[in-house]
């Protein structure tokens, strides 16, 4: 199992992720509110705005302060290490 730390402390499988998105489109903050309803959101943020949003594949949304492309860059050069 890989996992990725998406700011603060805070882990997550990166198996598990679908997608990293950014919050500003009116979609991705339809499934951010609809998710926050069903209680499958997780806010890993720790206060801070929400810079990024990961949508794994139990249908949770995970909320982060990291930029997409910091995250995305984390997840790669994870790959590359495991595959080395």
């Amino acid at each position: 199992m890989q996992l990725i730390n998406i700011g603060f402390g805070n882990i997550i499988s990166a198996n598990r992720m679908i997608a990293i998105v950014s919050p500003e489109s009116a979609p991705i903050k339809r499934i951010i509110q609809e998710a926050k309803e069903k209680a499958l959101a997780i806010d890993a943020t720790c206060g801070r705005r929400t810079r990024a949003v990961v949508i794994m594949d139990s249908g949770h949304i995970v909320l982060s302060a990291l930029q997409p492309e910091t995250l995305s860059g984390r997840v790669d050069k994870d790959l590359n290490i495991e595959e080395n």
